[in-house]
């Protein structure tokens, strides 16, 4: 088959393919989420476990969506329609990427209230104003940002802005170029905030915290834990990276790419990790503070260390470029499809959609404040958001392309798009596709929903 033409442009080589998706799955989640996990649920025997599932279930999802977006050469929504015509099954396919586009511009309309915070806190670090303050004074400060409807909806629509200035520039001049510069800035701040948490004083502490090998911890529940983190860190089910894939060059290896991509999201977590961990146990602080470890505890710690107002203004800086990099890959696939669909330039585009998206970050900040009474089935705007994307988008979305990949493309598709010269690896990825993979989503899928609504 003619490799077909992207409208939008490609990435100028392979690495930048890998810097962007790693991007895209480095988020929020990485940075204080993954290692708070670890440590809690048997340490290094957890991320065995992890390591396992995204080999199991991650990797070959990724590996599924990055196939269909390089033979579509489109947006998710037209891609799984080229490809499931090619395939002679019916176009309605294309369902697969609604839900995935659907599912980031939602994610990003509460994500950006969440990365607004950040912003916040990038600010008041370099401003000094966790300088020698306690738990009780931290908790009180993020209260206050949370209960200030004017504040939350200036960060808010700061990232908006910062995330729709990179995506007008289209894959060349603005998805690569922010890559190259975000991701190596990114890797630096990481790099330096190791080295800072090398000499607190605790850094064998807390790498023992993340690292301890203890199965007895490792419980049925810590085990459905990796699963869905593994699934859910690489930024599966939403479309972005179906997206990416799609401005990927034909002759690079999906695998070994992939690959990289869950090495690179893997690493991060795990130096993240041994970065924080150390900071929190010098200071006697709690490390199983869950979000409020970024909020509360991390300024607390940063405010009673030398140089900890620099390197903590370091930290929310990276945090920021974690979010900025996630939020981009978000609202990639709904930009994609506009333009195909009714031909405009992205730049109307991404203020169009920069708009709606707003305006529902709006409502999702609000539940803090304001709109604090709003329910829905229970609960506030910004949890019902939360709840819909990560409970039922998100696994149904790598649930379908597990299927679509698996059963309904035909071998030669897959064959020629994974170009795997080893048969015991395509027989590996194939019956992983077809079999764990479907298994292991719908897991996640209906043990999250019963334990949410049960």
């Amino acid at each position: 088959m003619k490799d077909r033409q992207n409208i939008h442009g490609s990435w100028a080589s392979r690495w930048v393919f890998i810097m962007a998706a790693t991007g895209s799955a480095v988020g929020l989640g990485n940075i204080w989420k993954f290692p708070y996990i670890a440590g809690q649920n048997g340490g290094g025997a957890f991320v065995l476990v992890y390591l396992l599932f995204i080999l199991a279930v991650g990797v070959p999802i990724m590996m599924a969506e990055v196939l269909v977006g390089r033979r579509g050469r489109q947006s998710p929504i037209n891609s799984m329609r080229e490809v499931a015509l090619e395939a002679d099954h019916s176009p309605n396919w294309s369902m697969v990427g609604w839900v995935g586009a659907l599912a980031g511009f939602l994610i990003f309309s509460f994500y950006s209230v969440v990365a607004g915070w950040v912003l916040a806190y990038v600010a008041a670090m370099g401003n000094g104003e966790f300088l020698d303050i306690g738990s009780e004074q931290a908790g009180k400060a993020f209260s206050r940002l949370l209960a200030d409807p004017q504040a939350l909806l200036i960060w808010h629509s700061v990232f908006v802005v910062l995330v729709m200035v990179v995506l007008m520039g289209g894959v060349n001049k603005g998805l690569e170029r922010a890559t190259k510069i975000m991701m190596p800035a990114l890797f630096v701040l990481l790099l330096l905030l190791l080295g800072y948490s090398m000499t607190s004083g605790s850094f064998g502490e807390g790498v023992e915290f993340l690292f301890h090998f203890d199965p007895s911890e490792l419980s049925w529940d810590a085990v459905l834990v990796a699963l869905g983190h593994s699934f859910f860190t690489l930024s599966l089910g939403m479309g972005s990276i179906m997206a990416y894939g799609s401005y990927m060059p034909k002759s690079a290896s999906i695998g070994g790419t992939v690959l990289t991509i869950a090495a690179l999201d893997t690493i991060v977590a795990l130096v993240a990790g041994m970065a924080i961990f150390p900071i929190v146990f010098a200071n006697s602080l709690d490390p199983g503070a869950g979000p409020g470890l970024m909020f509360i505890t991390l300024p607390v710690a940063f405010g009673h260390m030398p140089g900890g107002q620099i390197f903590g203004f370091l930290f929310f800086v990276l945090v920021a470029l974690a979010a900025w990099t996630s939020a981009i890959s978000l609202m990639e696939p709904g930009v994609a499809w506009m333009v195909e669909k009714f031909g405009l330039k992205r730049g109307p585009v991404c203020i169009m959609l920069g708009l709606l998206v707003w305006l529902l970050g709006i409502a999702a900040l609000s539940s803090f404040n304001f709109g604090s009474d709003i329910a829905l089935f229970g609960m506030n705007i910004f949890d019902f958001l939360d709840f819909v994307t990560a409970n039922i988008f998100l696994p149904l979305g790598g649930l379908f392309v597990a299927v679509f990949t698996g059963w309904i493309l035909h071998q030669r598709i897959t064959r020629d798009e994974l170009a795997i010269v080893t048969p015991a690896y395509y027989l590996a990825w194939s019956v992983t596709i077809r079999y764990i993979a479907p298994i292991a989503v719908a897991a996640i899928f209906i043990f999250n929903l019963i334990e949410k609504l049960g």
